[in-house]
């Protein structure tokens, strides 16, 4: 089990270097330039001079991408443009809300979903079956950013049920349940239709192996048959599926916090990258891919210690 969690972290540190390659040249080709940017727009060419000398931009770009790891080993992330403060600072500000986001989706989304796909592959053929695959369907298809504008139009604006802009407070908070609630159901709405659709593919699976059959010949009732013997075997390419959705979810926190202006990394990389604030975009960026590979590790290591097969590979 060690052997494969640190095989798995060493694979992973070439993966983070190339996402720190691509978004240090991705922020290069963009055309608006960052001593500009801070210098102001009634600043002489001298003085912007002056602030490409200060920010190294004077430099060549493979001295400029060695002296960037250098800051990320020494933990220096750089400062904003906009505001000079610390990008640290604000990552340590915006991460609390964007879990909070994230949990509070997964939260009702994960036993949903699981529980749909346990009922449409035990009723298979059904019309209850066919509901569900075409609710899951729907859900897949649909944009999170539509489904986001359709409860605030409807749920915040013309039926004033719920807030539907910003973070009400910390989410053992009265006030905060309420303003995650709209932001939770879109951004786990896209989530229930991959873990209902392989829920029950594994259920079907499960369902006829042997030791099921073996366990209803021994009088055991329905219920326990699925859950005990069927859904727990069934879990092992669901949880799989679930920790690869979840980081994939990253990618949807950014439309949903932006939609919702919930204050969040994804809102903050957005606004980074449309305020040409390099730094504070690089270090979002690079947040979200070690959220990505974290979670893709964790995974991995899961996976192994539910199915042994896998361990040597």
């Amino acid at each position: 089990m060690l052997r494969h969690a640190l095989h798995r972290l060493i694979l992973a540190v070439p993966v983070m270097f190339g996402v720190l390659l691509i978004g240090f040249l991705l922020m290069q080709v963009v055309p608006t330039d960052p001593a500009t940017v801070r210098a102001g727009p009634t600043a002489t060419p001298d003085v912007i001079a002056a602030i490409r000398a200060d920010l190294g931009l004077d430099k060549p770009l493979y001295v400029q991408f060695g002296l960037y790891l250098w800051r990320l080993v020494q933990g220096d992330l750089g400062a904003s443009i906009i505001n000079n403060v610390p990008v640290s600072q604000e990552l340590g500000t915006t991460i609390g809300p964007t879990l909070e986001l994230m949990f509070a989706s997964l939260f009702w989304s994960i036993p949903l979903g699981i529980l749909l796909g346990t009922l449409a592959g035990y009723w298979r053929g059904s019309l209850i079956d066919r509901t569900i695959m075409a609710i899951s369907v729907a859900g897949v298809s649909v944009p999170v950013f539509f489904l986001g504008l359709v409860l605030i139009w409807f749920v915040g604006f013309q039926w004033q049920l719920l807030p539907f802009t910003g973070r009400g407070g910390p989410l053992w908070t009265l006030d905060g349940i309420q303003s995650i609630i709209l932001p939770a159901i879109t951004l786990g709405g896209v989530f229930i239709g991959p873990v209902a659709r392989m829920t029950r593919t594994a259920v079907l699976d499960v369902l006829s192996a042997d030791h099921v059959r073996t366990a209803r010949a021994k009088g055991l009732t329905e219920r326990l048959v699925v859950l005990r013997h069927a859904l727990r075997n069934a879990l092992v390419p669901v949880i799989t599926l679930i920790g690869l959705q979840i980081g994939f979810l990253l990618g949807g926190a950014v439309v949903t916090e932006t939609v919702f202006s919930w204050p969040g990394v994804g809102r903050l990389a957005v606004g980074a990258i449309l305020s040409s604030d390099f730094p504070m975009a690089q270090g979002t960026i690079i947040v979200l891919s070690m959220g990505f590979i974290v979670i893709n590790l964790t995974v991995d290591v899961l996976y192994a210690a539910l199915d042994p097969r896998i361990r040597g590979a």
